[in-house]
């Protein structure tokens, strides 16, 4: 049913979720959250674990997620120092992540230096909410992953799961992608993860396939719509391409509102001064979040008056032909990925 898609759509949901107070920090025994909870990851900020100058600006920075990055954003001659300095700032609480996904990007499993990341980072007192497991390429690499975390985590009592987020960088990633998610979905039962969101790793994957890369992006076209797709069809969050160019505002504008089009929840950044621009287009106008509001308002009315086969025709002409359904059809379960 159309209205039951926008009750859960990312205009309806931005309404009660990026308007309101945000307090995500990090996770502890003593942290009393909603298991469900939706987390908002419109602008994905990447913050080099190494690089003490950097952690120590993420209390003003204004993305929603930050990651604090053991991955690309190290030099491998400073892997060590990354792991050792996340693990402090989780530990300590040196670091405010009011407001913010606090979450950590370890290396690729087949890198070599992910359980060493893992076994580290996740000892601290205080767990990040998420976790970023990149150039996943087949679903041996969640098997392994979830394996390694079940026996890090088994002496751990948790408020709530952490939040897994994948990347598909390889050609072989994307089209296995359906099955590492279906795999990530079954693992998660009795895991301590929920799968939650797929990136979209564009640099690698050209590199991969042999593409140049453009500002434009269309040599990426079907992987992001591919990528959207998946993500939709595992109730996932989809997070669209780095804008390499990050002087380039404008740029950054047009190709933020084309991947909210697309479908995606979010997009990479990779400096704060992307962060504004990428959330304004990544949030519903003040006019969507009028219109959604009064359309539930209009909806819950029509109920109590027993009006419940047709949308009103205010909405129905708000959303077009599509709208005339009956309000008795089966609704389809609402995605993560409308949700934000």
């Amino acid at each position: 049913m159309i209205l039951q898609r926008i009750l859960h759509s990312s205009e309806y949901r931005q309404l009660t979720r990026i308007s309101g107070v945000f307090s995500f920090s990090t996770n502890s025994t003593t942290q009393a959250t909603d298991p469900k909870r939706y987390i908002p990851r419109r602008a994905v900020l990447y913050v080099p674990g190494s690089d003490d100058r950097k952690l120590k600006k993420i209390p003003s920075l204004a993305a929603d997620c930050i990651v604090m990055d053991c991955e690309d954003g190290v030099a491998l001659s400073q892997k060590e120092t990354a792991r050792s300095k996340i693990y402090q700032a989780l530990h300590s609480q040196e670091i405010d992540f009011s407001g913010k996904d606090c979450s950590v990007r370890f290396n690729s499993v087949q890198s070599g230096l992910c359980e060493a990341d893992m076994q580290e980072i996740l000892s601290a007192s205080y767990l990040p909410s998420t976790v970023h497991l990149p150039k996943v390429d087949s679903p041996e690499h969640i098997e392994w992953f979830t394996e390694k975390l079940k026996l890090i985590m088994k002496s751990r009592k948790t408020s709530e799961k952490l939040r897994l987020i994948i990347f598909t960088e390889s050609a072989e990633s994307l089209l296995s992608l359906p099955t590492i998610c279906r795999r990530g979905a079954e693992l998660s039962r009795d895991a301590p993860f929920d799968l939650d969101g797929i990136v979209f790793g564009s640099d690698d994957f050209c590199a991969d396939i042999g593409a140049t890369r453009t500002n434009e992006a269309r040599e990426l076209t079907f992987a992001r719509q591919y990528v959207v797709t998946v993500a939709k069809a595992f109730k996932l969050q989809a997070v669209d391409l780095v804008y390499i160019d990050y002087k380039d505002l404008e740029g950054l504008r047009i190709q933020s509102e084309e991947g909210a089009g697309m479908g995606f929840t979010g997009k990479q950044v990779i400096h704060p001064s992307q962060v504004a621009v990428v959330q304004a287009a990544f949030s519903p106008s003040p006019e969507k979040v009028e219109w959604a509001a009064a359309l539930v308002q209009a909806f819950e009315q029509y109920q109590k008056q027993g009006k419940g086969h047709y949308l009103p025709r205010y909405e129905a002409q708000k959303l077009g032909p599509d709208a005339r359904v009956t309000a008795t059809s089966s609704p389809r379960e609402p995605s993560l990925s409308e949700a934000i």
